[in-house]
């Protein structure tokens, strides 16, 4: 990569809740435009990571930095203000059935952004719509729209904040595997159009190959392996990290 500005700065961050210890000492580094996967079975820590790198829950040791900023130690006006910066894109999408998908849109901006124009909020609106390619969609609700749209509609509502760092939780999930590859594009797409940094939390090794520069595999509360996808798998020695690529490739 041409820059190597670091975005999010992790070192020896350990948490524990009561007697389980889930982050036993991670490091890591995430670059400025990088997509970095974030891999590991159920209960191994990933959502806790992203947790502690909003502000939700505090580390018992280490240091968490985001942007420049140690975020347990931040006031709550200036979390708000980090926050603001990071967009979440949660696995169910997150939309408001009640809402249309002009609503759902409408709902971030306004409550963040003072004093736009209600042209200024359509012209916002429709150009991210566009971006992820559903501009007719702008006055359905969510539960005329398929799955595969509701992802793409909950990405465009995240970017309408214009976040320099994206979250993806589990984007392919539960969604068929041409569906998959459009969301696995998208993710690309939304790197080069918005310069975004992102981490891509998933259990899908199609998603992380497709969408991922570096992979980390987070095992017994560490980072196990960390580099390109073809430098963990699929020729990895480890048998929990083997599993993984097994798993997902099944070889006839």
């Amino acid at each position: 990569m041409e820059s190597r500005e670091v975005v999010v700065k992790i070192r020896n961050l350990y948490k524990s809740f009561g007697d389980l210890d889930v982050l036993k000492g991670v490091d890591l580094d995430l670059y400025r435009e990088e997509n970095l996967v974030v891999l590991g079975r159920s209960g191994t820590g990933k959502s806790v990571l992203i947790k502690i790198m909003v502000g939700l829950l505090r580390q018992d040791k280490g240091a968490m930095e985001v942007l420049g900023r140690e975020v347990s130690r931040l006031n709550t006006k200036d979390l708000n203000a980090l926050r603001l910066k990071i967009g979440f894109s949660f696995q169910n999408s997150a939309l408001y059935d009640s809402m249309t998908v002009r609503e759902n849109m409408e709902f971030p901006l306004v409550r963040n952004i003072k004093n736009l124009t209600k042209k200024e909020i359509t012209f916002k609106i429709e150009e991210l719509l566009d971006a992820v390619g559903l501009p007719q969609t702008i006055n359905q609700m969510p539960s005329e729209l398929s799955g595969g749209q509701k992802k793409r509609i909950g990405v465009a509502r995240t970017l309408i904040l214009n976040p320099e760092i994206m979250l993806y939780d589990e984007p392919t999930a539960g969604l068929d595997p041409i569906t998959c590859v459009d969301i696995n594009n998208l993710i690309n797409e939304v790197r080069e159009r918005y310069k975004t940094t992102s981490i891509v939390i998933t259990h899908d090794l199609a998603c992380a190959k497709m969408t991922g520069d570096r992979m980390a595999v987070l095992l017994d509360g560490q980072f196990n392996s960390m580099g390109t996808f073809d430098e963990v798998f699929p020729q990895a020695e480890d048998e929990r990290v083997k599993s993984f690529y097994d798993y997902n490739f099944i070889h006839s």
